[in-house]
């Protein structure tokens, strides 16, 4: 699933310039059994199937990272909120490895969060398949931050003050018979004005 994402562009160029590295633990190939079982029924009954702990538990130690420098994060649509200034926090605690737990069917087992000390967190107010895509997101407003990955540090909007609208050539567009201008704003060389216009937007 993270091989397209992650074989292009940005973060392909982060990863071989070694700016971040990522590894993958499949809980599969830390199950007991021959059937390589990761799943089982809820206890309290109910539909789906729940992931069980035992094979995540043996993935996360296989990763051998420090527990002093590591933050262990669970998807769920329930956990804390996962925003720039979630980010940041990271940052700020010199957080080097971040163990990305990404669920499926109903669930973890609730005991992985609390033997590993891990926190639930949530990019947002709805339920996916999966956390594949969550982990990619974080993924990727991680290591935007990181020094040399953009390129220039300034291309990290958070930075600066920067516009959800923008603009690019040529400053009139004909289009259907209509015409449509950049705003003159971004075009006076004033920029006071463009970063108050900026700041609106």
């Amino acid at each position: 699933m993270f091989e397209s994402y992650l074989g292009d562009s940005i973060l392909a160029r982060a990863i071989a310039n070694k700016k971040i590295k990522l590894k993958f633990y499949n809980p599969r190939d830390y199950a007991k059994d021959a059937r390589k079982t990761v799943d089982d029924r809820p206890y309290g009954g109910g539909p789906g199937m729940v992931m069980m702990a035992e094979p995540i538990l043996r993935a996360v130690k296989a990763t051998k990272t420090e527990k002093k420098k590591r933050k262990v994060i669970i998807f769920s649509p329930g956990g804390t909120e996962f925003t720039n200034a979630y980010g940041d926090n990271l940052f700020k605690k010199k957080i080097t490895d971040v163990i990305l737990i990404c669920g499926r069917y109903e669930g973890i087992d609730g005991r992985v969060k609390k033997i590993l000390r891990a926190e639930d967190v949530s990019i947002g107010n709805y339920v996916l398949t999966g956390g594949e895509l969550p982990a990619m997101i974080v993924v990727d407003v991680m290591a935007r931050r990181i020094p040399g990955v953009l390129g220039k540090h300034a291309s990290v909007e958070e930075n600066r003050i920067a516009s959800h609208e923008t603009y690019t050539r040529p400053p009139e567009l004909f289009f259907n018979k209509k015409k449509y201008k950049v705003p003159s704003v971004l075009l006076s060389g004033d920029h006071k004005k463009i970063d108050e216009w900026r700041a609106e937007r």
